[in-house]
């Protein structure tokens, strides 16, 4: 190891630390009459490593052991069969409810001012800083790879195509999928080209260094240039001088250069660096400011207009108090058919606001299925977060204006919106502003946790038991759904964060089927299992319902505009579009303690993770398109919740629902269970299914369901009869007299006990005489 890779590494890790510590924020002059906003305000998790980003983790201490291990299981037997096939029907509209609710939330009461006051202080730096022409689009992939050219570069890995802000390297050093543009000689004459493709007034350039784990490259000061033509290039000026502008102090912090308000229009722009950090080269990332202008010579012109939407929606970044206003607006717009709520709230005060919406909001009505999208795990990743806002506009919209698509998704639904699982994280990142709050700024909570790996491991839970029922031949005590929280976890000094306790409380108070966790960053929708059973970095690890599973991310990833774009590049370091842009959780790279796990293993909800987007936070003007981008995908993925299996499963004598009874499908081990009125739904393909359900104090039934691809589930209802025990114990518990059938079927058991244990004594003799006639 040389003694420059020495200090590099040495600078690094004094930089982590003090990013660790503390941050800072404020306006720099260049010194060249130039204005440069230098953001440095990471959280407890700022020095990501590749490896972090990609949210892989460490081996938890095998001393954390679970007694949920040994939790008791019920058999499931079947005593009758029943080969009759059902048929798709509509379902039938009831207005039996149970009380599957939260208080409704009053959004015209005010913040607390306590966490106002702790949240948001006064100082301007508190508010984003507002450009005046939006990026052009390097970090977003709006601007090709063709429109980017340099003077050399070292390897394809490292060329013009790789010089994006916020761009990721892979692990591996010198592959394709670099962290920067790199030139190919240390000299002055080195430069990025962005060909804009129309007449543009430029305004300013984002910087940043190279995105590695093992080098340590970025520029310290620059020069930018314009043209026409690429022949004839015109500096930016300081007054008379050539302006050199200041460039980054270490890897990963952005920082903007401000151009003079005499910015020159142009078609092409040129960063060129002047010095850079002396143990590493000419390495950066950049996006560029503008504003495009049309062209007097094009009578085409009305052609070049940007493809954006026509649906009328708030295309805003919203911070909480927009937030809390644009949910508000809703609700007055669609009071029939909403229902504002919270869950909890955040370290720092914030409530975790959820947007219902059904045709009886508050409601859980018989036969109808909850679904739930929840966004902003990771504050940073704002896309998702002002998709739930969009799409619960919309919905109210079209369900007013008679859209039957939307009018029966509404009536057949119950919808739950959380758009902000991490509210401390957004207004972390939503200070910077989306070019300025870097990769990993506001992606942890206030106390520095990732929530995406901080619910209860149970994937450990389960492989532990099955482990263990295989060394003991017992499968007695073997659990594949709802498996116990380990008591680990739920002490009160368990590093587990207040949001994440909020939305386990919420999963097990409203009876969930379906959900999609909405991240950003990438594009591809993963599926579990999220975690590897050997802690292999990534490895296929598909649960028992792998099938429907890859459906449900199918569904997402083929309407989804960009996803299904074959021509499309890769945001990063993977090439998700061999594989469909789905792919399971834990093949991409092992997670533990995922919401997506923990939601199969402990509840009746089925979760995948959707990646909406390579840029984690983009700008606003990008809002529109991506809007149309996932409009159809979240529309149809809530639909899917109507797939499958549903139906009542009612005592036979009381026509009363049976709770807590357990489906299971022959061939899929991984049951679910009914809910308080008796209510069940199973996610299936289409396909001809075996199903048994079975109750404590009920003899197990079976019955032969058949899944059609029509929109509406195929209707299983199941009636159980008591088992004689059962009866004998509500007969005796209300002191009444016991029927004649009932007491010919004691008798005969009485006898049949008899008769066994008679044999059993006659066996057992015989053998002893045996044994001594032979001795």
């Amino acid at each position: 190891m040389s003694e420059g890779t020495v200090m590099a590494q040495s600078l690094y890790f004094t930089f982590v630390l003090s990013c660790l510590i503390c941050g800072s924020y404020g306006l720099v002059s260049s010194g060249n009459g130039t204005t440069t906003v230098r953001s440095v305000d990471y959280n407890a998790a700022t020095a990501v490593t590749p490896t972090e980003r990609r949210d892989s983790t460490t081996k938890p201490s095998t001393t954390q052991s679970s007694k949920s291990i040994n939790a008791p299981a019920v058999r499931l037997t079947s005593t009758t069969t029943s080969k009759v096939l059902t048929t798709t029907t509509r379902p039938p509209k009831t207005t039996t409810t149970a009380n599957y609710s939260f208080n409704t939330e009053d959004l015209n009461e005010g913040i607390d001012k306590k966490v106002e006051k702790r949240v948001w202080n006064k100082e301007p730096e508190d508010e984003p800083l507002e450009f005046e022409c939006p990026p052009l689009g390097l970090e977003s992939l709006r601007v090709k790879d063709p429109q980017l050219r340099a003077s050399s570069y070292k390897r394809r890995g490292l060329g013009p195509h790789r010089g994006r802000l916020n761009i990721q390297s892979g692990i591996e050093d010198g592959d394709i999928y670099d962290g920067a543009w790199c030139a190919q000689y240390e000299d002055k004459k080195q430069w990025l080209e962005v060909d804009a493709r129309r007449p543009t007034r430029f305004t300013g350039v984002i910087l940043q260094g190279r995105s590695s784990i093992w080098s340590w490259d970025f520029i310290l000061t620059y020069k930018v240039q314009f043209s026409n033509d690429t022949l004839v290039w015109q500096p930016a000026m300081n007054g008379t001088k050539e302006a050199v502008f200041e460039g980054n102090q270490d890897t990963e912090t952005p920082v903007l250069a401000l151009f003079n308000e005499s910015a020159t229009v142009a078609r092409y722009i040129r960063i060129n660096p002047q010095s850079w950090y002396e143990n590493g080269t000419i390495c950066l990332r950049a996006e560029v400011l503008g504003c495009t202008l049309p062209d007097p010579n094009n009578i085409y012109a009305w052609q070049q207009t940007e493809q954006g939407t026509k649906d009328k929606l708030d295309f805003r970044h919203h911070n909480y108090k927009e937030m809390r206003k644009l949910m508000k607006s809703v609700t007055e717009a669609c009071p029939d058919i909403t229902h504002i709520y919270s869950i909890g709230k955040s370290h720092m005060g914030l409530k975790m606001y959820v947007m219902e919406i059904s045709d009886h909001p508050g409601k859980h009505e018989l036969g109808e299925p909850e679904f739930r999208y929840v966004a902003g795990m990771h504050g940073n990743e704002a896309l998702g977060r002002e998709l739930l806002l969009n799409l619960m506009q919309y919905i109210c919209q079209e369900y007013k204006l008679g859209n039957q698509r939307i009018v029966r998704l509404v009536k057949e639904t119950r919808i739950h919106l959380l758009p902000s699982m991490n509210p401390d994280g957004y207004e972390m990142a939503f200070k910077k502003g989306s070019e300025l709050a870097g990769w990993a700024l506001g992606r942890y909570s206030y106390q520095g946790i990732d929530m995406n790996h901080n619910f209860a491991d149970l994937n450990k839970v389960m492989w532990d038991a099955i482990e263990f029922d295989f060394q003991n031949n017992d499968k007695s005590k073997l659990i594949n759904h709802y498996i116990p929280i380990p008591e680990y976890y739920t002490a009160e000094d368990a590093f587990v964060a207040l949001e994440t306790r909020a939305v386990i409380n919420w999963m097990q108070n409203i009876p969930f089927v379906l959900s999609a966790n909405l991240h950003g960053g990438e594009l591809v929708v993963t599926y579990p299992f999220d975690r590897t059973e050997d802690w292999a970095p990534h490895d296929d690890t598909p649960t028992p319902d792998n099938s429907f599973f890859r459906w449900l991310a199918t569904v997402y990833a083929s309407t989804n505009q960009v996803m299904s774009n074959p021509d499309r590049r890769p945001c990063h370091n993977e090439n998700f579009q061999r594989y469909n842009n789905i792919i399971n959780g834990a093949n991409w790279h092992t997670v533990q303690g995922s919401m997506n796990d923990f939601s199969y293993l402990h509840t009746n909800c089925f979760d995948v993770t959707v990646e909406l987007s390579c840029d984690k936070f983009p700008h606003a003007s990008e809002l529109p398109i991506e809007w149309e981008n996932n409009k159809e995908s979240l529309l149809i993925y809530m639909e899917q919740v109507h797939r499958g299996l549903k139906g009542v499963i009612r005592d036979k004598d009381t026509e009363a629902g049976i709770a807590d009874a357990i489906i299971k499908v022959d061939d899929i081990d991984h049951h679910i269970r009914s809910v308080a009125d008796g209510d069940y739904w199973r996610l299936l393909n289409p396909g001809e299914y075996e199903v048994t359900v079975s109750a404590e104090g009920y003899n197990p039934s079976t019955r032969m369901c058949r899944v059609m691809y029509e929109h509406y589930p195929t209707i299983c209802d199941f009636r159980l009869t008591k088992t004689p025990k059962q009866r004998l114990k509500e007969i005796l518990a209300k002191g009444g007299k016991l029927p004649k059938d009932l007491q010919l079927r004691l008798r005969q058991l009485r006898l049949r006990k008899l008769r066994a244990s008679t044999k059993a004594i006659n066996s057992r003799r015989a053998a002893a005489s045996r044994k001594a006639r032979g001795s």
